[in-house]
């Protein structure tokens, strides 16, 4: 699997609705990339910030409708998120901090080839439409091992993901229950059964939810340094690591595998989570 995301700018609206007209039916509803997950080579999705719908000639009143978080953007509330010092906006690279980031475009491709190819196309349509420029991009590539997500640092990863009531999925064992689809999707009630205060018109909203995007710097080889600083073997490196992150690599849970690591609970979805700490 790899994948691209392009950070856009609208110099000119129309240019940014041609753009944008372009890319409509390319993009999937969350029901139809599931379905054709097995079958499609590559995924499409778009994200827009608040000067970008402005940019795009979204009336003022409906940007008004937005609330202040998502008026605000992530660069002019720093402070409150603690991106002080070196992690100041100042010092974000690819244009993400500028009132100019208009769009997000992130392309998925499930080889190097469709990658290649989609990039290729995105860019064709991005030198064709007047006003339409890429600030930056980001390419990503999976690593090894293929067969299971993980983080960079080897750790099994997506076991305590939330399921969302009404999708059809069932949360595995001490995951706790679904959650009100309010609490990711605009237009449904939240926890609380409340239904959040929607842009407007409704179009801007239904359906629709809020992305943050962070760029974060991962230290693998600091993090690799320390365990064997540490730790006089390997096998000691490994529980150093367990200790420090709560699981082993394969994602069996510390508090079930105190002593030595245990890759089939791990790799098992009905027991990997089934522990509560207050219980225990």
């Amino acid at each position: 699997m790899t994948g691209r995301y392009e950070f856009l700018s609208f110099d000119d609206p129309a240019g940014g609705q041609a753009w944008l007209s372009e890319l409509l039916d390319t993009v999937q509803s969350a029901s139809d990339a599931r379905k054709t997950m097995d079958s499609q080579d590559r995924w499409i999705t778009l994200a827009f910030t608040w000067p970008g719908l402005r940019a795009l000639g979204v009336p003022e009143d409906s940007l008004a409708s937005f609330p202040d978080a998502f008026r605000e953007g992530m660069a002019a509330r720093a402070d409150i998120l603690g991106d002080t010092g070196r992690n100041h906006p100042d010092s974000w690279s690819g244009g993400l901090a500028g009132d100019d980031l208009h769009a997000i475009a992130i392309l998925f491709a499930r080889n190097d080839a469709e990658h290649h190819r989609c990039t290729a196309v995105h860019r064709k349509l991005v030198e064709r439409c007047p006003g339409v420029r890429v600030l930056s991009h980001l390419d990503l590539n999976a690593t090894p091992p293929f067969d299971h997500a993980h983080d960079h640092f080897g750790f099994r990863d997506r076991l305590s993901q939330p399921v969302i009531e009404g999708t059809g999925e069932e949360p595995t064992p001490g995951s706790g229950g679904a959650l009100k689809a309010g609490e990711f999707i605009l237009g449904y009630p939240d926890e609380e059964g409340v239904v959040a205060n929607l842009p407007q018109p409704p179009e801007l909203s239904r359906n629709g939810s809020y992305m943050a995007y962070r760029r974060l710097q991962e230290h693998v080889g600091l993090f690799r340094n320390y365990l064997r600083e540490q730790a006089g073997t390997p096998a000691d490196e490994d529980l150093l690591a367990a200790k420090l992150m709560g699981r082993w690599r394969s994602g069996a849970p510390l508090v079930l595998a105190p002593e030595q690591d245990d890759p089939e609970l791990g790799a098992d979805s009905l027991r990997n989570n089934d522990f509560n700490y207050k219980e225990m």
